[in-house]
């Protein structure tokens, strides 16, 4: 893993339920699961599943909700998807086979960056319509860190 000045480069691959995988069988509860993690943009979900019985739709936080998967944003039917996390904030992950949703195998995960410095709370908060403005500051932020990093050793 690569640090410079708070900024990490590091990604990490999650499968999504561990062993048991992408399943309405075997008590999964994929919020659980989720919890204890930190997902970060440019980490990747792997959802390992039976494309007999399941696939996983990208839906929005309504859809998530009422486990609509008429209109997903993406739909994946590999039976072994590997999703790469590409913005900041919620993303929303059901299976579309009828009952499943209802039965739990959903997941709404909450992808931010990667930081070893200051608290997020120092950064302006986001909303929805503010994601663009954040991923400019996130990268203006990046780039201020590099450039810092290599400019440290004239300083003296």
């Amino acid at each position: 893993m690569m640090a410079l000045y708070g900024v990490s480069m590091a990604s990490t691959v999650y499968q999504v339920g561990d062993s048991a995988g992408w399943t309405s069988m075997g008590g999964v509860d994929y919020q659980d699961w989720a919890a204890d993690k930190n997902f970060h943009v440019g980490d990747t979900l792997v959802f390992n599943y039976n494309i007999q019985f399941h696939n996983v739709k990208q839906v929005t936080s309504q859809d998530f909700e009422t486990c609509n998967a008429t209109s997903p944003i993406a739909t994946y039917t590999s039976g072994s998807d590997a999703i790469n996390l590409e913005r900041l904030g919620h993303v929303y992950f059901i299976c579309g086979f009828p009952g499943h949703c209802q039965a739990g195998q959903k997941i709404d995960l909450l992808v931010s960056l990667i930081t070893s410095g200051p608290s997020p709370a120092h950064w302006p908060l986001s909303s929805p319509s503010s994601a663009s403005s954040d991923l400019y500051f996130n990268r203006l932020y990046w780039t201020l860190s590099v450039l810092a990093f290599f400019l440290s050793p004239f300083a003296y």
